[in-house]
């Protein structure tokens, strides 16, 4: 019985933004189970490498499994390779995985963002295998809140700084409208030097900085 519910726990907003220095993955926290608010702090922003970060929207219980897929092929492929994962290669593998359960999927949508010799990268993967690589992109219940705002307020080359108050703006609106959305925000930046989140203090000012409260 405690596995079933915990795979019913769902409803969330995602967003990943390239930007000039690397990329921006952020989420809310809340997880729901139909109209009940199941849990104030989930985990959705998983880091699965120093170059590697992922989001997840959709079933808990197979998304914490891919989670944990992906983190174990980065650490063989740095170890057989003495390199970092390509984001590519990361966002590709999930998609064979994704596509290869299509008579049982996996009831997820992910983001699969990061930084490798090629670039800054965020990928879309949906539920039956596609990977689409784009400049930004968001995703579960409350993404069509922040398109809104990722199409007014994106722009080609924008800083690091920029692309973490724009992550924090979009899903402070989808907080705002989506009802399985909420309790608080976490953002992570990737960079060519680190991977760091970002903490609770600091995402608190920004808010209260851009009057989103």
């Amino acid at each position: 019985m405690p596995e079933y519910t915990q795979e019913l726990k769902k409803g969330t907003t995602t967003v990943g933004i390239t930007c000039k220095d690397g990329v921006v993955i952020a989420t809310e926290h809340r997880a729901t189970m139909g109209t009940l608010i199941a849990h104030k702090k989930t985990q959705k922003l998983f880091k699965i490498d120093d170059n590697i970060g992922m989001t997840v929207a959709g079933l808990v219980g197979d998304a914490q499994t891919l989670a944990r897929y992906l983190k174990a092929e980065a650490e063989l492929y740095r170890l057989k390779r003495g390199s970092n994962m390509p984001i590519r290669a990361a966002a590709t593998m999930l998609a064979n995985i994704l596509n290869g359960r299509s008579y049982y999927p996996y009831w997820v949508q992910l983001i699969v963002a990061g930084v490798d010799e090629d670039g800054y990268h965020v990928y879309s993967l949906d539920a039956a295998g596609g990977s689409i690589p784009d400049d930004y992109v968001t995703t579960g219940s409350g993404s069509p809140y922040v398109y809104g705002i990722l199409e007014d307020y994106y722009k080609d080359g924008m800083s690091m700084n920029d692309a973490i108050d724009l992550a924090i703006r979009g899903l402070s609106a989808a907080m705002k409208r989506d009802s399985a959305s909420g309790n608080g925000i976490s953002v992570a930046s990737i960079t060519k030097k680190e991977f760091k989140e970002i903490d609770e203090a600091e995402v608190a000012k920004r808010i209260e900085k851009m009057k989103l409260a």
